[in-house]
């Protein structure tokens, strides 16, 4: 059983893109927050005395709360007003941002943190739900296709934005300056929401059916299974008992789905239909873009550290090695989100070997070019991967959507950005765990310098490079899968 539905409300193409670039606006914000914060992890620590797992879950803790609302809330504004929550969110981001920035304490910013991710994913299932409502065939490509280069330049601009507030504020209090940036962001994003975003619906009249225990039962099988991630670090003071919660999380995660099974079985609209993972184009373009975002965020936090750490540079130019990548995916996605109703999946796994391969470079490039040049050399190679990512984001979102009907476009949008936020805790968790095992051995082993980072940034992109092997996999399945369903369809 599907969602209330709710009743669409006629738009003319003008209030739809006006619609769509107000939604576009408070997607950048939020991932802009995400990827900015990670240049500032060396200041905080230095600043506040924070540890190896506080400043983990500075990154993933938001990444934790952000994946827990995204279900529950797509749900909610499936059947209610998404522009109401897009205002909730954006206030509460407002708030939490100010109480980061003047944080005295690493508990505080931890607290701040926290609940900055739940703002998060109140807000992101509305944006993925109002352009699922909004467009149609070429169209949805297009605004999928701009969406995606959005996204791509949020992503890799945060590092530079966030270096520069670090320069701007000086090693001890820049930082701050990265959770002040947000509160003139959130008010101008949220004074277009108010002003700006047209009603796209009417809300249904039905009672709302939110699925308490089905809730309850979701939330705690996505803490146990993110627990280890957050408290995973490298460090051998790690307790290697922080594993087992993997075995609750095995328990309750099949009391979810039997509970679900039941729920939707007994005539109730359940918290995840099941039935869309028989989809196959909307299951296998989840896990691809799952599985890919396991990467990349990864990707910028070691190479950012790497530069950092190993070579020196400054947090602001150690930032900006990510700008060619911004740049070209946005170029490629506009052009991949055209592309894709015409050349469909094998776009995607184009764009993924193209992002393999620049992985395997730039750990080989980080390793033999020389530290006065190493930078540049990394800046190239990353301009060639933002040009793969463009034609993975959008067109894998175009696809992935397609099939999907638009009462359901929120939740079902919601489901695939928990995987994306999953895959980017467990992704930095194992990353960063890689990186900072190999100098703590490397360093109990007598070496020092550039040789210690040489190896902890191999270690780490050796995972990067094996998610994205699996992504590009799961993309070549589909590609097969699809091309036999057609000659079965055809015969």
């Amino acid at each position: 059983m599907t969602s209330p539905a709710t009743s669409s409300i006629p738009l003319a193409p003008r209030q739809r893109w006006r619609a769509f670039w107000v939604c576009v606006s408070v997607a950048a914000l939020t991932i802009l927050d995400l990827s900015k914060v990670n240049v500032a992890l060396p200041s905080i620590e230095q600043a506040l005395g924070a540890q190896s797992t506080e400043l983990q879950i500075v990154v993933s803790g938001y990444v934790l709360l952000f994946g827990l609302a995204l279900v529950p809330f797509g749900r909610l504004g499936d059947q209610r007003s998404r522009k109401q929550l897009f205002v909730i969110g954006l206030s509460l981001f407002t708030v939490t941002s100010i109480i980061c920035a003047l944080a005295p304490t690493t508990e505080i910013l931890l607290a701040g943190r926290l609940v900055q991710g739940l703002a998060a994913g109140i807000q992101m299932p509305q944006v993925i739900g109002t352009i699922q409502q909004l467009f149609t065939g070429k169209e949805r490509g297009r605004a999928f296709g701009l969406f995606g280069a959005t996204i791509g330049i949020a992503t890799a601009f945060g590092p530079t934005l966030g270096g520069l507030m670090i320069a701007l504020g000086g090693p001890q209090d820049g930082w701050r300056f990265i959770f002040w940036i947000n509160v003139p962001l959130c008010l101008a994003v949220l004074a277009g929401v108010i002003w700006l975003l047209p009603r796209t619906r009417e809300p249904s009249a039905s009672r709302l059916e939110l699925d308490p225990i089905g809730l309850l039962l979701f939330a705690i099988t996505v803490v146990t299974l993110m627990w280890p991630f957050l408290f995973t670090t490298g460090s051998p003071d790690d307790d290697p008992r922080r594993w087992w919660t993997l075995a609750l999380f095995a328990v309750f995660a099949v009391a979810f789905f039997r509970w679900e099974h039941h729920y939707a079985a007994s005539g109730r609209a359940p918290l995840i239909p099941l039935g869309l993972f028989s989809i196959a184009s909307y299951r296998n373009g989840t896990l691809i873009a799952a599985t890919y975002f396991t990467a990349i965020p990864a990707m910028f936090l070691l190479t950012t550290l790497f530069l950092q750490l190993g070579v020196g540079l400054e947090p602001v130019f150690a930032g900006m090695v990510s700008i060619g990548f911004a740049l070209a995916s946005a170029v490629s996605a506009w052009y991949g989100g055209n592309l894709v109703g015409r050349l469909g999946r094998p776009l995607v796994v184009w764009g993924l070997g193209t992002v393999l391969v620049s992985v395997v470079v730039l750990a080989v490039v980080a390793y033999t070019v020389p530290v006065e040049v190493v930078a540049y050399a990394m800046a190239g190679v990353m301009l060639v991967a933002g040009i793969g990512a463009g034609l993975v984001v959008a067109p894998n979102q175009t696809l992935t959507l397609a099939e999907i009907p638009t009462r359901s476009g929120g939740l079902a949008g919601s489901v695939g950005q928990l995987g994306q936020r999953i895959g980017t805790a467990i992704g930095t968790a194992v990353a960063l765990s890689l990186f900072y095992s190999a100098i703590y051995r490397d360093q109990d082993a007598g070496s020092h310098g550039i040789d210690v980072f040489h190896d902890a940034y191999a270690f780490g992109m050796a995972a990067v490079g094996g998610f994205v092997l699996l992504a590009f996999g799961l993309g070549v399945f589909d590609l097969a899968a699809r091309r036999r369903t057609r000659k079965t369809d055809a015969g």
